[in-house]
């Protein structure tokens, strides 16, 4: 059994979008003709997801929703209900239409015989690797139930994380766009219109007012070009950052510089340890959970250090030696990943290890953003101060001029 989204007219004549469960397109027809619908389009949710990889036209829930879901499904198959029931419960529950047909899709899917596991494969942009690799974990054990609550906390918490680095974010962001709009507005309308009363006078005026009115006539002359320079730069950059070379320096860079270095190793680590540790809990082989484990970092250097790094496991040498080897692992991780491996209690130290490098990155987030806001202020301040000041010193040369 297939599921179908559609669009309609009914016996109104008012357009209506839903989807249905038929064996085949065929029925589904026949089944919307029975319901007085008049049919303008229909297709197969599966057919629909595969026709769109784009990142715009692939079908997705995001993250909050899933990690929802999730929970939903583990609480309804702990009270005994069957998979296909408790994902048909579910999917009736939902407000999103998109949430709704993927769900049925899958639920359609399971009834025809399929792992659960095995139906989210066919919505790889809805659930990655580590949600399916870890609900097949799940139900190889018998432990679907338990596995999805440690999914469920896992989505929350990493969604979490997210809006609180968000969140940090906009203040600055918001101050930085403003200043600069500001100062451009200065630049491009409101000095031009004073300056020009200091040209008529004929006398020579102060350096900063030359300056600022050299600033000024630049702007004016050649702003669409360095609007045009800088859109160019930014594409350009992003096409040279697809190819993997150029990428895997500039990621290599980022791991080098005082900040950028601290951010990328801690948040890329927490996400790491944090994957690493459901799926080994989980049940997935070590080997197997580092190479799932890599495809959530976002550096490239790091991802190619934690390939390095199962190629050494795999070999017969720790977890803990073998990330030490990378060098781009904070020694604290490294200890307690040692002592995790000598304890028995991996996945609890992976855990305590993701759990540390968090507080580290909210920490050095609200330090930064701390010490940003005001030197940004301040730096602003200095930059209208020198506009005021440039336009006020000819002003009280004239008047001495006129005593």
């Amino acid at each position: 059994m297939a599921v179908f989204e559609y669009q309609a007219l009914n016996n109104k004549g008012k357009s209506v979008k839903g989807t249905l469960e038929s064996d085949t397109i065929k029925t589904a027809r026949q089944q919307l003709k029975a319901n007085d619908l008049t049919l303008l389009d229909i297709q197969e949710v599966l057919k629909k997801e595969r026709s769109g990889q784009s990142p715009l036209l692939a079908q997705n829930i995001g993250m909050r929703a899933l990690a929802h879901i999730t929970r939903q499904l583990a609480a309804l198959l702990k009270s005994g209900l069957a998979i296909d029931e408790a994902l048909g419960i579910i999917a009736r529950q939902l407000e999103s239409a998109r949430a709704r047909r993927i769900l049925l899709a899958i639920r359609s899917r399971v009834l025809e015989g399929q792992s659960l596991a095995v139906a989210c494969q066919a919505f790889p942009s809805t659930f990655p690797p580590l949600y399916r690799a870890t609900i097949e974990a799940g139900e190889s054990s018998g432990k679907l139930d338990q596995v999805l609550e440690k999914l469920a906390d896992y989505l929350s918490d990493k969604g979490q994380l997210h809006r609180k680095l968000q969140m940090a974010m906009i203040y600055p962001v918001l101050l930085s766009s403003v200043s600069v709009l500001v100062v451009i507005g200065l630049l491009a309308y409101v000095v031009p219109e004073i300056t020009g009363v200091f040209d008529k006078m004929g006398h020579e005026l102060p350096t900063i007012t030359q300056a600022l009115i050299s600033c000024s006539d630049f702007l004016q002359s050649n702003g669409l070009l360095l609007l045009i320079i800088a859109v160019a730069l930014s594409v350009a950059a992003k096409l040279i950052l697809r190819q993997e070379r150029p990428r895997m320096l500039f990621h290599r860079w980022l791991l080098t510089m005082p900040i950028t270095a601290r951010f990328s190793k801690g948040l890329n680590t927490a996400r790491f340890t944090r994957t690493l540790a459901i799926l080994t809990n989980s049940g997935v082989e070590l080997l197997e959970a580092l190479k799932i484990s890599s495809q959530v970092l976002s550096n490239n250097a790091m991802q190619q250090a934690v390939a390095h790094t199962a190629i050494r496991v795999r070999e017969g040498q720790s977890l803990n030696k073998a990330l030490e080897a990378s060098g781009f692992f904070p020694p604290v991780t490294i200890h307690l990943v040692a002592s995790g491996e000598a304890s028995g209690q991996l996945p609890r130290m992976l855990e305590s290890a993701a759990d540390d490098q968090e507080r580290d990155i909210q920490a050095l987030t609200e330090l930064t953003m701390g010490l940003f806001e005001p030197a940004l202020i301040l730096f602003m301040g200095l930059v209208v101060l020198t506009i005021v000041l440039a336009i006020l010193l000819p002003i009280f040369e004239m008047n001495q001029l006129i005593r």
